[in-house]
């Protein structure tokens, strides 16, 4: 054969595929789409996965630090109110002290004894103002239900409606916190 020929052939070999090229290269094709559409299907499975974990550790994460912050707070919280039983089982006390400083006295010895009582009244006062104990206002004031507890109603027009008239009992606040409302009696 001749030079020509050849060629010829070669470039009908390579312009005109056959049947079976055909077939093969869209097998090749087909299996290629069909390998890129697993790897993005994987790629989607993948990214939604993740994105899913991303959630779950930001859950996680909100969660830590809102348990983090209620700890501290509840330790913020006890400091602040750690005397409260204490000073709830010194409050009998502390009435007593007052009822017994209400009493007139008229002898020498009971003048002595009132000024000692006097002196331990004024220390122990002191002492619960430290640890933030104070008296609740009452007697004058309006009404309050989260630091007052109405016991009686009584009638007096020279007042107006809503105002305690009377301090029944003392009622105190360690802080900002009621720890034994005031006994209090109302005008109607």
């Amino acid at each position: 054969m001749s030079e020509t020929t050849e060629n010829k052939e070669k470039l009908e070999e390579v312009t005109e595929p056959t049947n079976e090229e055909v077939a093969e290269k869209d097998i090749e094709q087909s299996e290629q789409l069909s390998v890129e559409e697993e790897l993005q299907a994987k790629i989607q499975e993948l990214e939604a996965k993740l994105e899913e974990e991303e959630n779950r550790f930001l859950r996680l994460r909100a969660d830590f630090d809102n348990l983090r912050r209620r700890s501290q707070l509840d330790r913020e919280a006890a400091e602040k109110y750690r005397a409260q039983k204490l000073l709830t089982d010194l409050l009998p006390v502390l009435d007593n002290l007052e009822r017994a400083l209400q009493v007139e006295v008229a002898s020498e010895d009971a003048v002595s004894l009132y000024k000692g009582i006097e002196m331990v009244y004024r220390t122990f006062i002191e002492a619960t103002k430290q640890e933030g104990l104070e008296a609740i206002a009452a007697e004058g004031v309006a009404f309050d239900p989260t630091v007052h507890q109405a016991v009686m109603q009584e009638s007096n027009s020279d007042k107006e409606s809503g105002i305690v008239l009377r301090e029944l009992q003392k009622g105190y606040k360690l802080k900002d916190r009621v720890i034994r409302p005031s006994m209090v009696s109302v005008n109607e």
